[in-house]
């Protein structure tokens, strides 16, 4: 039998049914998702995390920290901030917990 090196796989097995388990790993998945989103925009754009901060209108040390997966103040304010700021919109989906479709809305248009 061969032995699986997907750690995703891994750690579904290991999970199983535990709900909340599965609730803390969507989180995290989440939070590390958005930093490396505000990280691949700001160097694609090729700015320094200082270039962007005074864009937003913020400091470098919060850029920094909303590019740290582990982080978890992240406000949707400050995500739309940076949306503009790198001339992108934001969008938020609601998905079904079950698989069902998803619900867009476009929340960069608060504000506007």
């Amino acid at each position: 039998m061969r032995k699986t090196r997907s750690a995703t796989r891994i750690l579904n097995k290991r999970i199983g049914d535990d709900l909340e388990l599965k609730r803390m790993m969507a989180e995290e998945t989440v939070n590390a998702k958005v930093a490396q989103e505000i990280y691949g925009l700001r160097t694609k754009a090729g700015l320094t995390q200082s270039d962007l901060a005074r864009r937003v209108g913020t400091t470098q040390p919060v850029i920094a920290r909303l590019e740290d997966a582990d982080y978890r103040g992240r406000s949707l304010r400050m995500l739309i901030r940076i949306a503009r700021a790198l001339d992108r919109e934001l969008v938020v989906r609601f998905v079904s917990a079950r698989g069902g479709k998803a619900r867009r809305s476009r929340a960069s248009s608060l504000g506007r």
